[in-house]
């Protein structure tokens, strides 16, 4: 059982303390960054539930739309939510790149639990496949979340809702496109390579946009 745990946590304890140590600059928000694991963590409880009524109830007919659009609306949305409710106005959060640490800490919350679930009901032998697509998928949906999170905190008059708008289509449109590949059974290893590639590209490079525009923040501050 505890190895069984250690599998299950670690993929997010990698991805977190890479995105952690990437920030160079001023103070961390530690507490608020696990009060964001916390939420991102308990938040699966709710999803899975609303998960469950529609498929019992058969609000959803077509199966193809309830794994990919229905399912990536509901967990962004959640993302989305306790990201702008709990933690946007958050004082700990005082510059761009902060926005990567939140949005990822909520999705890796999320992911953490989700696996540790999937895990005790399959098995360690899928752990590895996990690792790689699920928890880094959902790490990567996270920081681009996180990104316009952080862009639209420190943008002025309409560019702020803006921001709040891309961050919740663009995380969005990549996890609708991560789950209609994984329902194209035959296809689906040839199709998610690439994709896989896109997103840590796209990812990363919100990474480094938020640290620049970080450090700018911080010379405008000092001057």
């Amino acid at each position: 059982m505890i190895i069984l745990f250690t599998v299950a946590i670690a993929p997010s304890l990698a991805l977190f303390s890479y995105l952690y140590l990437r920030k160079e600059i001023s103070s961390e928000p530690s507490r608020a960054l696990f009060q964001a694991f916390v939420y991102g963590a308990v938040m699966t409880f709710p999803i899975l539930f609303i998960q469950h009524v529609f498929e019992q109830e058969h609000v959803l007919t077509n199966e193809f739309l309830q794994n990919t659009l229905f399912t990536g609306a509901l967990e962004e949305f959640f993302k989305w939510l306790v990201l702008l409710v709990f933690l946007y106005n958050n004082f700990e959060f005082d510059d761009a790149y902060d926005g990567i640490l939140f949005g990822a800490s909520v999705s890796l919350g999320f992911a953490t639990v989700e696996n540790i679930l999937f895990l005790l009901t399959f098995g360690l032998d899928t752990a590895f496949i996990r690792a790689l697509l699920p928890v880094s998928s959902h790490a990567l949906f996270g920081v681009v979340m996180g990104y316009y999170f952080g862009r639209s905190k420190f943008a002025s008059g309409d560019r702020r809702q803006r921001y709040l708008t891309l961050a919740f289509i663009f995380p969005f449109l990549l996890h609708v496109t991560y789950n209609a590949i994984l329902e194209i059974h035959d296809l689906w290893l040839y199709l998610m390579i690439p994709f896989m590639l896109f997103l840590w590209w796209f990812g990363l490079t919100r990474v480094k946009y938020a640290h620049v525009f970080a450090v700018r923040q911080m010379r405008r501050r000092m001057r």
